[in-house]
């Protein structure tokens, strides 16, 4: 069988975890069209994920690889508001979104949309971050649904976008300003010694040239 990387995709549980070694659940799919991960490496799916990515491959069930982590309930992260600080980095780091919160202001989780990755919980500087069992005794698929997987992937999708468009914006704002301060350096200087500003000069132009390269590889 060779099935391509959406079939794979579409049977993982979609919590963004990256305990596969991979950044996300596509990368993961990819990985496995590309034979260049097993299917056995996504703790979330459990088992039964190792048996759906068999179907779809052809390839032998084996158990699950501990290197990745273990199959268990599914969870969901909670905030001390008591000791929260407001500092954004969960938020930041959630990759569906289901923090809310503004700078030095009380975060909160919002239970129906935390997939349990706990990719929050290293970044936050005040471990105020609890992590509760949701599903009981129920683990692995039986313990996350095909809905929650679909809502996930789609949050995950809209987070993907919203971040990238936000870092195409900041990278237009400091091109711009790079831009002005190019077009008539000495004003937007301290220092009046050509030699320096030829230097600075370079600088700009060499960051500018790099930056342009990157998007033209990106388009």
């Amino acid at each position: 069988m060779n099935p391509c990387a959406a079939e794979l995709l579409a049977v993982l549980p979609q919590t963004q975890c990256t305990r596969c070694g991979y950044p996300d659940c596509a990368a993961y799919a990819k990985a496995i069209v590309d034979r260049q991960a097993p299917i056995n490496q996504c703790p979330p799916g459990g088992t039964e994920g190792v048996r759906r990515l068999a179907a779809l491959t052809g390839l032998p069930v084996q158990p699950l690889n501990p290197t990745n982590g273990l199959e268990g309930p599914r969870t969901v992260v909670f905030i001390d508001e008591a000791w929260c600080i407001g500092c954004t980095l969960c938020i930041k780091a959630c990759p569906v979104d289901a923090i809310v919160g503004m700078n030095k202001l009380m975060h909160t989780v919002q239970e129906s949309y935390c997939t349990g990755c706990e990719l929050c919980l290293p970044v936050c500087p005040v471990d105020c971050m609890e992590v509760q069992i949701v599903s009981g005794t129920h683990t692995g698929w039986a313990a996350w649904s095909v809905a929650q997987a679909e809502q996930s992937r789609e949050r995950y999708d809209f987070h993907s976008y919203k971040s990238k468009r936000e870092k195409d914006e900041n990278d237009i704002r400091l091109e711009k300003k790079a831009l002005l301060k190019l077009s008539n350096l000495t004003h937007h200087s301290q220092h009046t010694d050509p030699v320096v500003l030829d230097k600075k000069r370079a600088v700009i132009e060499a960051a500018l040239a790099r930056a342009r390269t990157k998007r033209d590889n990106m388009v």
